[in-house]
């Protein structure tokens, strides 16, 4: 019970979007398309701590606990 009020009040929400766009400012939007085409932060010096270079997996490593058994 209850539910019939926010249901209304969802779909009056959903139909006001579809319907009624906002006004969009297209020029910042533009701008901020446009940027510029290089980062000056490298992202991947962030995590090189956090990688392992060794490119076997070692299936002792890391347990699947959900797996099932094997027989």
């Amino acid at each position: 019970m209850g539910r019939g009020r926010a249901k209304a009040k969802q779909t009056k929400v959903a139909r006001e979007l579809k319907y009624h766009s906002p006004n969009t400012d297209l020029t910042a939007l533009q701008r901020e398309l446009a940027g510029s085409g290089k980062s000056e932060h490298n992202f991947d010096d962030d995590y090189k701590e956090y990688v392992d270079d060794d490119d076997e997996d070692h299936a002792d490593d890391d347990p699947d606990t959900w797996a099932r058994p094997t027989r």
